[in-house]
């Protein structure tokens, strides 16, 4: 129902079809050839091309219908699944518009209310990390663990060191997160790819101090997020939605938040598209 892979390449070979005959037919009469065969040859390349050209619109009005479906039936899906439950969104290393709009839109119609955001500033800086009790100097990538773990409870929880740790360690935040029910987790791809070991650390203290105080927590990313952090995620043991800028993850989102467990979405590191499907879930 949500999957859109296959009218993205039906309208490929269509596309390719259309400029393969475009091709052919200058180059054919940049040679001028004027034979029979060549006339022949034309009048077909002609004909595909204008098939070419009503597969795709028909494609087009397909994929129209289809979104104007999924539009109409998500409320559906959705409807009352999170009634009085305050759900937070933390992105680590930065974290796009589109995603806490995508968040906020996932939630319309599910009775949840989106309670606040907060960005984490990376790398942290070891100055930050010495509010570690104990912590080494200069500090280790045990150290920046703890700080991470500190962090998740500063923000969910509240406490003394609180203000000192937000200040120290967040880019930016909005709302309050403190006694969330769930909590939608950003992790922002590197340029060079793979962070580095005090980087990893403090993001899996993070994420673990964040899952220990909700009692639902979930990675999600974009369809074109590269590279992707689902493997991360799943390396954290928390559930996960490929494609929430599609209306499939955004519904995997609100399931994920109301129990499912496992990897969602469209890429290859997917369970399935959705809890439920294939076994999954």
């Amino acid at each position: 129902m949500f999957d859109f892979r296959y009218h993205a390449l039906s309208l490929v070979a269509v596309f390719l079809a259309l400029m393969i005959g475009l091709l052919l037919g200058v180059a054919i009469g940049d040679k001028g050839l004027v034979s029979s065969a060549e006339h022949n040859l034309r009048a077909s390349l002609r004909s595909d091309v204008r098939a070419a050209q009503a597969e795709s619109a028909n494609l087009r009005t397909q994929l129209a219908d289809q979104k104007r479906f999924q539009d109409a039936v998500y409320p559906l899906l959705v409807q009352g699944r999170l009634s009085g439950q305050r759900i937070g969104l933390v992105g680590m290393g930065g974290l796009p518009d589109g995603t806490i709009r995508e968040v906020r839109d996932a939630l319309q119609g599910t009775g949840g209310q989106f309670a606040g955001v907060a960005v984490v500033r990376e790398p942290v800086s070891d100055s930050a990390v010495q509010q570690v009790p104990g912590a080494s100097s200069p500090p280790t990538s045990a150290d920046y663990g703890k700080l991470g773990n500190l962090l998740a409870a500063a923000l969910l929880k509240g406490g003394k060191q609180a203000n000192a740790l937000t200040r120290g360690t967040l880019q930016s935040s909005s709302g309050n997160l403190r006694s969330v029910e769930g909590l939608v987790i950003y992790r922002a791809p590197l340029p060079g790819g793979a962070a580095d070991a005090n980087v990893n650390a403090f993001d899996a203290g993070l994420v673990s101090g964040l899952a220990a105080n909700a009692s639902h927590v979930l990675g999600a990313e974009d369809t074109n997020t590269s590279p992707s952090q689902i493997g991360w995620f799943r390396g954290q043991r928390i559930s996960s939605v490929d494609d929430l800028d599609q209306v499939a993850g955004k519904a995997g989102l609100v399931f994920v938040l109301t129990g499912a467990n496992g990897s969602f979405g469209v890429k290859d590191s997917a369970q399935a598209l959705l809890p439920g499907a294939a076994g999954a879930g």
